[in-house]
């Protein structure tokens, strides 16, 4: 829910729509943000009945999955107003005026969006770029996804990388808590 409220803090100009694609992007293919700015013209694609992206990753590893229906849906959204840059780059930058370029926008100034919107949305200071990677692994696995899959989509070539991502072990719940039982001598201070 809070990646969600941090992809639509921006509204519907153009900026907002190219943050909610890209942070959706981001999450959705668990792709590094140096592979997702480097999307192009081509990147996104039909395939049959769905669209797809294809990644240039880390090592020159290219990754194509399908684009989950809302990724889609917000990179539709976002490129029927922006279109393509001038050599087809899908996330492009403003100058200081706010005007859309033409010029591939930077990992650093994805990094700047990123912490201005989760500060917007009252996430963590810590919040980045990679934390979406994370999000988007817990979520997959979370709801039932296989850990070799996920391996795969986010171009790991060890299965204990891919681990490192799952966040699933961090959500402590109320029954966790609850089965610390103080009483009968089990839970007395022991002391000098």
């Amino acid at each position: 829910d809070s990646i969600k409220t941090l992809a639509d803090e921006g509204g519907p100009n153009v900026k907002g729509l190219r943050d909610r694609a890209l942070i959706a992007v981001m999450v959705y293919t668990f792709g590094r943000i140096g592979a997702v700015l480097g999307l192009r013209k081509g990147d996104y694609y039909p395939n049959g009945k769905r669209w797809w992206v294809r990644l240039n990753e880390k090592g020159g590893k290219l990754i194509e999955v399908p684009v989950h229906h809302e990724a889609e849906e917000y990179l539709d959204e976002y490129l029927a107003v922006a279109g393509y840059g001038e050599t087809g780059e899908v996330f492009r930058s403003f100058d200081r005026k706010g005007k859309l370029t033409d010029k591939a926008l930077l990992p650093v100034n994805a990094l700047r969006m990123v912490k201005r919107r989760a500060v917007a949305a009252g996430l963590l200071e810590s919040t980045c770029c990679h934390t979406f990677r994370a999000t988007g692994i817990t979520a997959y696995l979370t709801n039932g996804g296989s850990l070799e899959k996920a391996q795969y989509i986010a171009g790991h070539a060890s299965v204990c990388t891919t681990k490192l991502y799952d966040r699933r072990s961090e959500v402590v719940s109320v029954s966790e808590i609850e089965r610390m039982v103080l009483r009968g001598g089990s839970g007395r201070l022991e002391g000098k």
